[in-house]
């Protein structure tokens, strides 16, 4: 299957400005086109069913609901994703694509009962004390369990490189949620925040359904082999640690705000802060280009460059290593130099439009005033995970450790002093664990630039290890060997 940098590449072959519009758009719809498509398909929704006649506690009950489905799926797929990326490459790469499917059973059992084991005590809370109605509560938690399978199977889908596949699955899912929820509402007359979220709900489970099916479909073959797929958690714990700190990280200094006074506690459940969560999702929005112009640029650009050095170890000479190696840093180091500059120009853009137009549009002074502290946290966040990607690529799993739990802890410690100081201040926590992971990352990196020959070359061993009894430490013995030449 073609990759993404194979047809970007055809694109981009005229190097003209057009093109380069034509592959932004390409690598737009590639990457992060599922996100838009759910958020477009609840305005309308929330448009054509006049949700905001609701009451205010209405209306933030629901909102509130759809951000935890979100959170909190992508925080328990979050142990599961690199592990498992990682294996399902390995095993594409020997070409034992009988593996897969074992890998995905398994996989899929320990997401959904970590997922439910969350979720069930936190619904039963919502029931019994906030005193929500049951059906509201549990179309909340099938809507979440949904979400889950999506993002699971999004892991071997991105594997297979079978994005404009995962865009066309959300897009299905989300005209069928709006066509939905205006039946559900004109048709069956039920209330407006059920219709929406039920909506949804069945839509992010025509998604799950979709993906499921096509990974079904790409790998047949079962080799029942798991055992295997449980060594790799074992091996690659780092793995785990290291991509559930990032994720925690990107939302812990939400959860630093939502214990301050500002919060807002709906059904004795729920706990938001408004502005806060606002600005957070604009400064995100505001940088989000910055993955689809990493992909892109990585695809097109690094890879080849890593390829060549892989080779060249495998089977060249001492000096195309070197050659080879010293082309592929000078590489990196100009992907995430482009990377910063490309990004820089169009977030100063993208804040500027949003500082000019969003006041019209009802969004509050106390958002904007949070929102620019965020937005160079989130632009620091995005390139420092550009260099956790380098990091894997080499391996280096402790580097990523380090570099995520230095992000999430110091983002953790940072909110808590931001959070006594005035509005513009507060996203500074962002900024300083996302600084002090970059830095984290960049001195691996470099670490890795001066050491790469060790520990490509002496890693590893040359007998392969084994149980039994440790032979002697004496190899050779002068006496014994000049008796037997005397013999």
């Amino acid at each position: 299957m073609a990759t993404i940098g194979n047809k970007l590449s055809k694109i981009f072959e005229k190097n003209t400005l057009t093109t380069y519009l034509i592959g932004f758009a390409y690598s737009s719809m590639s990457t992060v086109t599922p996100m838009f498509v759910v958020i477009l398909n609840i305005v309308l929704m929330g448009h054509f069913l006049d949700f905001s006649s609701l009451t205010l506690v209405e209306r933030e009950l629901f909102s509130c609901t759809v951000l935890y489905i979100f959170i909190f799926a992508l925080l328990t797929c979050s142990p599961f994703n690199s592990v498992l990326s990682k294996y399902m490459s390995d095993v594409i790469y020997e070409e034992r694509y009988q593996d897969i499917r074992p890998c995905y059973y398994l996989g899929l059992l320990m997401n959904l009962l970590l997922s439910s084991l969350l979720g069930i005590p936190f619904c039963l809370w919502e029931h019994f004390v906030g005193k929500v109605d049951v059906f509201y509560v549990f179309t909340g938690y099938c809507g979440y369990i949904a979400l889950v399978l999506v993002f699971y199977s999004m892991i071997y889908l991105s594997i297979a490189k079978a994005y404009q596949k995962i865009s066309l699955f959300y897009t299905i899912g989300m005209v069928w949620a709006f066509f939905a929820s205006l039946f559900l509402r004109l048709v069956l007359k039920w209330g407006i925040r059920e219709s929406m979220l039920f909506a949804l709900m069945t839509g992010l489970f025509l998604i799950a359904f979709l993906e499921i099916a096509v990974v079904k479909r790409y790998f047949v073959y079962n080799s029942n082999r798991y055992s295997s797929v449980l060594r790799y958690f074992k091996k690659y714990w780092q793995l785990v640690a290291a991509n559930f700190a990032y994720i925690l990280g990107l939302y812990i200094h939400n959860f630093v705000f939502w214990t301050q006074d500002m919060r807002l506690v709906l059904v004795k459940t729920f706990v938001c802060n408004q502005p806060y969560d606002m600005a957070t999702c604009l400064a995100m929005f505001t940088n989000i280009s910055m993955t689809i112009i990493f992909i892109t640029r990585v695809e097109m650009n690094f890879h080849g460059k890593y390829k060549n050095y892989s080779e060249a170890v495998i089977g060249g000479r001492g000096r195309d290593i070197d050659i080879a190696k010293s082309e592929m840093f000078r590489q990196l180091s100009s992907e995430l130099m482009s990377l910063v500059r490309i990004q820089f120009i169009i977030t100063s853009v993208v804040y500027l439009l949003c500082v000019v137009f969003l006041p019209r549009f009802g969004f509050s002074s106390l958002t904007l005033r949070i929102y620019p502290c965020l937005v160079v946290g989130y632009f620091i966040v995005f390139l420092m995970y550009s260099e956790i990607i380098f990091l894997y690529y080499y391996n280096d799993l402790n580097g990523a450790v380090l570099t995520s739990l230095s992000f999430c802890l110091v983002t953790f410690l940072g909110s808590i002093f931001a959070s006594g100081l005035s509005e513009l201040w507060y996203g500074l926590g962002l900024v300083m664990g996302a600084f002090t992971g970059w830095t984290v990352a960049y001195i691996r990196l470099r670490y890795i630039e001066k050491h790469l020959d060790a520990h490509i070359f002496c890693e590893g061993s040359l007998l392969k290890p084994g149980m039994g009894t440790q032979p002697p430490g004496k190899v050779y013995d002068k006496n014994i060997q000049k008796e037997r030449e005397e013999a």
